[in-house]
C-alpha cells in the first residue's frame, strides 16, 4: 500500500466525516433541543403551531458552532417546507428558542440569505423565500434536500446533472495530460482498492470524492471546475441512487481505474465511454438516465 493510501485510510477511520452510510436517510434525529422545556412554548407556537413544532427538532451539528448549528436547523426546517414561503422569521423568538444571542442568529440568517433561503427588508423583516429563489446548487442546499422530503427528486436532478457533467469532464480532462495529476487519480483508485477490501467504506467514499473532484477541476474548463463542489455534495449524500460509485464494489472500482487508463493514453471518448458506464452501475441511475444504445 503507498503511503498516501495508508495516510487517507488512517485518517479516515479517525475522523468523524459525517458522511452518510446506507441506511442513513434518516440521520437527523430530530431529538429534542437541550433547554427545549425550559422555554415558553408560546414563543414559537403563537398563532402557528407547526412553527413550535419543528422549531424544537435539533439538527445534527456534526462539530459545528453554535452559528453553523442554528444554519443547519435553520436550513432543514426551510428546505423541509417545515417553515413555508413567505414565513417571517422573528430574530428575537429565535434566538430565544434556541438560547444563542442575537448576534448569533443575525448571522445565520445572513448566510441563509446569502443562499436565497430568506430575505430581509426594511419595515417587512425576514422572511422565507420560495423555492425559485434559492441557490440549489448549494452544497448545503443540496444536502438539506437530498435527507428530507425532496429526496427523490434531490437524488434524480443530482444523478442527472451529474450524467451531464461527469462525461464531458473525463473527455477533455484526456487533453491535459499532467502527469501528477495521473497519478494523484491513480492513488486514489489505489486507496478505493485498498478500502473496498478492508471494508473500510469511509475511506472508499473519501477517495472516491476526491478522485471525481480531482477529475472536474484537470478537465481545463473554469465553468466545470465551479460545479465540482456539486458532485462532492451528490457523493456525499450517499444511500439512494445519486450515483454508481457511492457504495464499494468492484464494478465502480473497474470504471474508475478505465478512466484512468483512457487519460493516461490520452483517449478521451474512451474516457467519457467509461465515465459513463460509471454513473450507470446501478439499476435506479440506469432507470433515470439510460445508457447509449450500442449500434
Amino acid at each position: 500500500m503507498s503511503t498516501l493510501a495508508h495516510t487517507m485510510m488512517t485518517a479516515a477511520r479517525s475522523a468523524d466525516s459525517g458522511l452518510a452510510g446506507p441506511g442513513e436517510l434518516d440521520r437527523y434525529p430530530y431529538a429534542e433541543a437541550p433547554g427545549a422545556d425550559r422555554v415558553s412554548a408560546s414563543v414559537w407556537d403563537g398563532t402557528d403551531p407547526e412553527l413550535g413544532r419543528v422549531g424544537r427538532r435539533a439538527a445534527g451539528s456534526r462539530g459545528r458552532g453554535l452559528h453553523g448549528q442554528l444554519v443547519q436547523q435553520l436550513g432543514q426546517m426551510i428546505v423541509s417546507g417545515d417553515l413555508g414561503a413567505d414565513r417571517p422569521l422573528v430574530p428575537e423568538e429565535i434566538g430565544q428558542r434556541f438560547e444563542v444571542s442575537r448576534t448569533v442568529v443575525r448571522e445565520s440568517l445572513r448566510v441563509l440569505e446569502a443562499k436565497g433561503l430568506v430575505s430581509a427588508r426594511p419595515n417587512v423583516g425576514t422572511r422565507v423565500r420560495p423555492v425559485s429563489d434559492w441557490n440549489l446548487l448549494d452544497p448545503d442546499i443540496i444536502e438539506w434536500r437530498a435527507f428530507g422530503p425532496q429526496r427523490d427528486d434531490q437524488r434524480r436532478e443530482l444523478s442527472e446533472l451529474r450524467w451531464t457533467i461527469e462525461p464531458l469532464a473525463a473527455r477533455l480532462a484526456a487533453g491535459h495530460g499532467r502527469e501528477e495529476v495521473q497519478q494523484r487519480l491513480a492513488d486514489m483508485v489505489e486507496i478505493m482498492g485498498h478500502a473496498m477490501g478492508q471494508g473500510d467504506a469511509l475511506t472508499f467514499s473519501r477517495a472516491d470524492a476526491e478522485f471525481h473532484s480531482l477529475l472536474i477541476q484537470v478537465a481545463g474548463n473554469r465553468m466545470l471546475e465551479h460545479l465540482s463542489g456539486i458532485v462532492s455534495a451528490a457523493l456525499q449524500v450517499s444511500g439512494g441512487p445519486i450515483a454508481g460509485c457511492d457504495r464499494p464494489t468492484e464494478a465502480s472500482l473497474a470504471h474508475h481505474a478505465r478512466i484512468v487508463d483512457a487519460l493516461a493514453a490520452g483517449d478521451g471518448p474512451g474516457a467519457e465511454a467509461a465515465m459513463r458506464q460509471l454513473l450507470t452501475v446501478h439499476p435506479e441511475v440506469e432507470r433515470v438516465v439510460p445508457a447509449p444504445r450500442e449500434h
